[in-house]
This record gives structure tokens, sequence and C-alpha cells, in this order.
């Protein structure tokens, strides 16, 4: 309260008093005894679009449930005489719907009639409060984030079967080390933290590592190295690569036993020999993963599905190139996880360029480590089904030849080569039944002679014999197709 207002401020008018509370306040109101707002202002049009018509409406109206408390005690406290400022917080509904906050100070006029309210918009500050609230969650996220990368980081490199450990640049001491180098060096992993690294190697081994780890720290990266422990005494392939942690560099450094038994060395040779044959076979040679992804194929598999590289093969499901999309590949893997093996599968390569060759798949499970893996043998047969064909496909004499038949024909040229097997079988007993009498044989088969005629010339069987020479005496000398004939 000022010390002397009637002397500072002299008569101050009613314009005058008006324009200075609106100017000192975000909004201002004007309430009588009861409550009801009689006038109100705004010190800015942006509070102004966001509520409606006030005027007439009880103050606590215009207020949540909430609010309507803090009201009626703003109210008290502006009737009761000599009290100092009392500042209250409440939710005013927007046009929109929206929560309004606003600070208010209310006080009554000199007659105790009246009392005005002043409100100071919290806006601002609820953006700021909300803005901060997004931020810390958005904290808590990413720090729950890390600590799961964290988690999963810890379980992949305690659980890797190679010996890794983590050496600071600075210092040459390990940072962290697996269960793997653990088992390596023959020591606890927790006693490995904290010690210099190389240690426990041989003079030529130590001299070996230090200067591959200086070339890493220098350039980035280093050639592996071979060193020796003293004891106990094991050869090991060291290589090392920089890894970023927060503002540091730290040194990954992967120990790999050397085999020095001499029976491996000669193990060795012959398999190397016959990767190199799968490399150069005639046939395709294709290495998939369980979900039949390409991982290796040799250059007769590139040949069929006309490919310039391996790299265009590899990563790509083998079921691109097969002949049946979504069956052929699915009946071949299905096939391996439960025998383990496939042999002589029918089918076709089709090439990128839309080219097709007939093939046969053998294919086999391989389980390497905990993962499996499956290889493909491809032969193309192409020739070899030209050549039993012929021009136009002769005719199959046996189920086993029909059922050869699929995956390579569609189901409607079986059945009706099925068809075409058993007429001409039943064609062959009849004339075997009748000593080749054409006349009896289609009396036999239901069949006018004509019929018979054209399915003997159409089967390849009127070459058998002499069409009419073997027949009765009342078919003899009746050309099929003649006059007499079709009478």
């Amino acid at each position: 309260m000022f010390d002397a207002p009637e002397s500072a401020l002299g008569e101050l008018g009613t314009d005058a008093a008006a324009e200075l509370i609106a100017a000192a306040s975000d909004i201002a109101l004007i309430i009588d005894s009861e409550g009801r707002i009689l006038d109100l202002a705004f010190g800015n049009d942006e509070l102004s679009n966001q509520i409606g018509d006030w005027i007439g409406l009880n103050w606590a109206d215009t207020v949540t449930n909430d609010s309507r408390t803090r009201v009626e005690q703003l109210l008290e406290h502006a009737r009761a005489e000599e009290q100092p400022p009392h500042w209250e917080q409440v939710e005013h509904l927007a046009i929109s719907g929206d929560e309004l906050p606003v600070r208010y100070c209310a006080a009554s006029l000199g007659d105790r009639h009246r009392i005005v309210a002043v409100g100071r918009s919290q806006q601002g500050i609820a953006a700021l409060q909300q803005r901060l609230v997004d931020a810390q969650q958005s904290l808590e996220r990413d720090y729950w984030r890390l600590r799961q990368l964290e988690t999963r980081y810890r379980l992949l490199f305690r659980s890797m079967s190679e010996a890794i450990l983590i050496v600071d640049p600075v210092n040459g001491k390990i940072v962290e080390a697996n269960p793997a180098a653990s088992l390596l060096l023959a020591t606890d992993s927790r006693k490995l933290v904290g010690r210099p690294f190389p240690e426990g190697f041989d003079t030529a081994g130590t001299e070996a590592i230090k200067s591959l780890l200086a070339g890493v720290r220098s350039a980035g990266r280093g050639n592996d190295v071979r060193a020796r422990l003293r004891e106990p005494e094991t050869e090991f392939l060291v290589s090392a690569a920089p890894v970023r942690q927060e503002n540091a560099t730290l040194l990954l450094v992967r120990l790999t036993p050397v085999e020095t038994n001499t029976n491996s060395s000669m193990i060795g040779e012959p398999r190397s020999r016959i990767f190199k044959m799968l490399e150069k076979a005639p046939d395709g040679v294709v290495i998939t993963r369980q979900d039949g992804r390409i991982l290796s194929a040799n250059n007769a598999f590139l040949e069929l599905a006309q490919l310039s590289t391996e790299e265009q093969a590899r990563g790509e499901s083998l079921d691109r190139w097969l002949g049946r999309p979504g069956v052929d590949l699915n009946v071949l893997i299905a096939n391996l996880r439960q025998h383990g093996a496939v042999r002589l599968f029918a089918t076709t390569v089709r090439s990128d360029y839309g080219s097709s060759t007939e093939v046969e798949i053998s294919a086999v499970a391989v389980q390497n480590a905990d993962q499996s893996s499956f290889g493909f043998i491809i032969r193309n047969v192409d020739r070899r089904v030209s050549a039993s064909s012929g021009p136009g496909r002769a005719l199959p004499r046996s189920v086993e030849q029909l059922t050869e038949l699929v995956g390579r024909v569609p189901l409607k040229e079986v059945v009706r080569e099925s068809t075409d097997m058993i007429e001409r079988l039943c064609i062959e007993a009849a004339l075997e039944l009748t000593g080749d009498n054409r006349a009896s044989a289609a009396e036999l088969l239901g069949l006018s002679r004509q019929s018979l005629y054209v399915k003997l010339r159409r089967y390849g069987l009127s070459e058998s014999g002499n069409e009419s020479g073997s027949e009765s005496g009342s078919d003899s000398g009746v050309e099929p197709g003649s006059e007499q004939e079709s009478k």
C-alpha cells in the first residue's frame, strides 16, 4: 500500500482508474456484492478472443468446478476489511473448451458494494511447465532406452564365443573383458579389468601387439598380428579396432586362437579343395540361410540365372529364380527340415531375362554351430528332357512317367496326357486280344472303325500292321475315311 495515496495520486478520476486497472492486468473484473460480473476489461486481444460474454454471469459460473471454492475465498477476502492482498489461481473455461489458468487478486472498492478482481494469465507459465514435463518424460524415455541398449550390449558381450577385450589407449589398461577372453587367458574376468595389456605374452608377441595398438590409435586400423602366451603356451591372432564411447576412444581387441595341430592343417587342405571344386562345378551350387536367402552361389548357378556377379544373388531369396514362386522353395525347405535331404526335385530355373531351364535339385541341411544352412545342387536337365520328349513330346508310358511331369507342366496337361495314356493302352490291349483285327478291336472298344483309325494314327499305331490286311472279310478293302466307311 502507498503511504500517502491521497497526496501522491491526487484526485484520480474514474476513467483514469479504469485505464490503470486494465493496463496493470491481463483481465480485470468488476463484481457486485453478490458475485455477478458487471464489467470486464482485457489487457490484450488474445484473451478477449478466448473468453465469451461474461457480463451478468456469476464469477463462479465462469470457472471449473475445482476453482469455485477459490473464487469464494477471493470474494470473502475482498469483503473483509484491512486484509493484505491475497492471490489465488483459478481455471476458466475458454470458448474452445480448454482450461485457461488466471491468477487473481480481489479488492473491495471504497463503497464496499463493488469488488475489482485483477487477473494475470498463467498460460505462458503453464506452457513452460508442460514443456518441462515433456522434457523430463523424454529424458526418462531416453534413459530407459539407453539402459535397455546397455543390457543388450552386456548380454551380447558376455555370450560371444570370441574373446573380446576393451582397452583404454591412454593408459593401456583393460576396461572390460568377456568370459571367453577370461577362459583363453586362464584367469577371472574381474582380475583382468584394470591390468595392463599386453601382459603375459612373450617378448616378440608383446612388441607386435604394442605396434598393432599404436597403429590403430594413429591410423584407425592395423594389420592382424600373432602373439604367443608364455603360460599356457597358446598362440593367438590379435586384431584391434577403435570404438567411440561418449567423448573417448577405446580399442576393441579380439583374440583368436591359432590351431597349431598338424592334423587340422592336413584336414584343411582337402576342405579347401572341395570348396574349389564346388565353385567350378558344372552344376549350380547355392548355400542359403534357413529362410532361403542366398549366402553363396557358384558360377554355374549364376549362368543359369543369367547373373553377372555373385553380389546380385547374395541376400536374395532362391524363390526368385525357381519355377513356381512361393511353392517350390517352400516344399524344399519343409522337406529339408523334416528329413534333412531332398533328391531329384524337378522344377525349372527362370533367369532375370525370362528364359527357363529344366533342372533337378538335390539339397541337404547342414548344422553350423547354433545356426543351420541349406545347400542346393541344381543340375541342368534341359537336354535330357528335350531328347526324351522329342518333337511334340511322346506320351508317358507309365504312372511313374506321369508323376515325373508334376512340377514341369500344368495340372491340366498332366490330366490330358494321363487320359491319352489310358486310351492308348486300351487300344493296344484290344488289338492284342483281337489279333490286330481293327474291325473287331473297334467293336470291342465300342468305337466306330473310322474313330479307331483316327486314334491309331494319333498314337502312331497305324504302322504296326496293315490297316486292312488283318481285318475280317467284311472289313477288307475299306480305307479309313472312305465313302463306304462313312456310311
